[in-house]
């Protein structure tokens, strides 16, 4: 009927869609009132619904819920397999990633896989063999490995923590966390720690020169560390304790400083290290622990009371300074400023003690180095001097580490006349330093 041009449906009881053509669609509204159900393309009708039977019919509702659910489904089934694959991939090139690193970095490392490292440094050390163990504490052993990335680190195994209290390793390992993130020139890297019922392990930077009571007792090599060199090491020491008690939130103790736990690398430059005894504390609060520390080394306080406190490492400090400068334990010296100075006639323990107030202090230096320089004597003079003070038996009168770093920076006149003819007693009984004058004008007006 393509030539049909009006028509009218109106009060016909009609149902279902009109026809698709130009006469229906034009109608007017009046030619399809009064009809049961009509639908079609027209302004005064509804839509038509959809039908199975018809031939542009679309998918029902519920196909549309089933079909992207399904495709979803599949989609999510393929990304799982991926991932699954990809991870397996991945475990198996992590060795030879690993091990490709060459001249990697261990802390990168270390965070990476720590499981992996801790698997490299049993390999290195051939299962903690004793051909690399190279040097042994009161806290454990130390081992040099080489990494199969071509990096050198010093491994120290603590002895087994299995006896310890759950919260007692978990305090530790929390702490000893904290300081995997200290950085100073003079305190030793330590890149990565683990904590295990059979072995637990501290991995530090290895330095090559070793530990100051190894230079010290050598006869080849102390002379190798000469009186610039020991100067030097000295002030390290001092500015690295200085950060520790006075820049770093809360302070450390290191409750250990002795010339075993003071490392050289290649340039002679002093390192701290070993903190398997170190404590994070509350400067504020009363931190009581139990006694620890290297014999000839710990302060006497210690002996009658388990309070840890700085002064405690700035008598640890006084003693290595001493050390440094005579090139030998001082503890003949420490016996005798405790017992000759506070009490003369005292000889309770039948031993003869040094006279030090006549005792000079040119002769108590390393006799295996030449005469010190001018500006050297001075500055051996200083380092005594603050050293004497550091390992006063009264805590309360030793100074702190801040004043000790800033006066070894403190320039010096040259009194080489001066350091052949001073004695230990001057030294001692002078206050010069906490009065604040010169220690030059001091010893000049003496």
């Amino acid at each position: 009927m393509k030539s049909l041009r009006f028509v009218d449906l109106s009060y016909n009881d009609l149902e279902g869609p009109i026809p698709e053509s130009k006469a229906f669609e034009e109608a007017s509204a009046e030619s399809f009132e009064n009809n049961k159900a009509l639908c079609g393309k027209h302004t005064s009708l509804k839509n038509c619904p959809v039908h199975v039977k018809d031939k542009k019919a679309v998918i029902s509702p519920l196909a549309l819920i089933l079909i992207p659910s399904f495709a979803v489904l599949v989609i999510a089934l393929w990304i799982s397999i991926g991932v699954v694959c990809a991870l397996k991939s991945s475990e198996r090139k992590k060795r030879v990633k690993v091990r490709d690193l060459h001249n990697g970095d261990l802390f990168s490392i270390w965070s990476y896989d720590g499981k992996l490292v801790y698997g490299d440094i049993r390999e290195a050390t051939e299962g903690f063999d004793d051909k690399y163990c190279i040097g042994v504490g009161g806290h454990g052993s130390v081992y040099k490995a080489k990494l199969s990335t071509g990096q050198v680190v010093a491994v120290k195994k603590l002895h087994s923590l299995h006896h310890s209290k759950l919260e007692d390793q978990r305090a530790s390992e929390s702490e000893i966390s904290a300081l995997t993130k200290i950085r100073h020139r003079n305190i030793v890297k330590l890149y990565g720690f683990c904590f295990h019922a059979r072995e637990s392990l501290l991995v530090y930077e290895y330095l090559e020169r070793g530990n100051l009571a190894n230079m010290l007792s050598s006869e080849e090599l102390a002379k190798e560390l000469n009186w610039m060199r020991r100067i030097h090491v000295v002030k390290g020491v001092a500015n690295a304790l200085n950060y520790m008690h006075h820049d770093c939130a809360p302070p450390i103790i290191h409750r250990d400083v002795s010339s075993n736990n003071i490392l050289l690398d290649s340039s002679y430059e002093a390192h701290i290290s070993d903190f398997g005894t170190a404590r994070l504390i509350n400067i504020d609060s009363t931190t009581w622990t139990a006694t620890a520390g290297t014999y000839g080394y710990i302060a006497p306080e210690l002996a009658y009371t388990m309070k840890v406190t700085p002064k405690c490492d700035v008598y640890s400090f006084g003693v290595v300074t001493l050390e440094t400068i005579m090139g030998r334990h001082p503890g003949e010296l420490i016996y005798a400023l405790s017992t000759t100075l506070s009490s003369p006639s005292s000889s309770a323990t039948g031993l003869e003690p040094l006279n030090v107030e006549s005792l000079q202090l040119k002769d108590i230096i390393d006799k295996r180095l030449p005469t010190p320089t001018a500006q050297m004597a001075e500055e051996i003079l200083t380092m005594t001097k603050l050293a004497l003070a550091c390992i006063n038996v009264n805590p309360q009168f030793r100074p702190t580490m801040k004043n000790v770093a800033q006066d070894l920076l403190t320039p010096r006149r040259e009194l080489l006349k001066l350091f052949s003819s001073i004695t230990l007693g001057k030294l001692v009984n002078s206050d010069d330093i906490q009065e604040g004058k010169s220690l030059s004008d001091s010893m000049s007006s003496s």
